[in-house]
């Protein structure tokens, strides 16, 4: 018996380790609303789903995490003026600051939540 508890402290720290990173899948992952699917098929998917592009990914929350603590507003400024490689208005001209928010609110993996 005294052999087993090792194992079985082995296996509930392996219980008790952080969940698996985001999903790998990036490229598949859409906003459910068709128009907001338009604009980020058009001008958020090309570098919100390439790893070597270096945005912070579709729906990884331990990228997203510190950057929506900051805020929707703060997040949508860097959308409006640039920040690092994120180009000014995201490359989007046809987006308004409602669709700016909800498409930051949908990558970051928050479709629906306030920050």
């Amino acid at each position: 018996m005294r052999h087993l508890l090792p194992l079985a402290g082995i296996l509930l720290l392996a219980a008790c380790a952080k969940p698996a990173g985001p999903p790998t899948d990036y490229a598949s992952l859409k906003p459910a609303d068709a128009r907001l699917a338009t604009l980020y098929d058009g001008s958020c998917k090309a570098c919100h789903t390439n790893p070597a592009a270096g945005a912070p990914l579709t729906h990884d929350p331990r990228a997203w995490a510190p950057r929506w603590h900051q805020g929707q507003d703060v997040l949508l400024d860097h959308v409006v003026q640039g920040y690092r490689a994120m180009p000014a208005g995201g490359q989007c001209a046809a987006c308004t600051p409602d669709d700016f928010r909800a498409l930051i609110a949908f990558i970051a993996g928050h479709e629906g939540d306030k920050p």
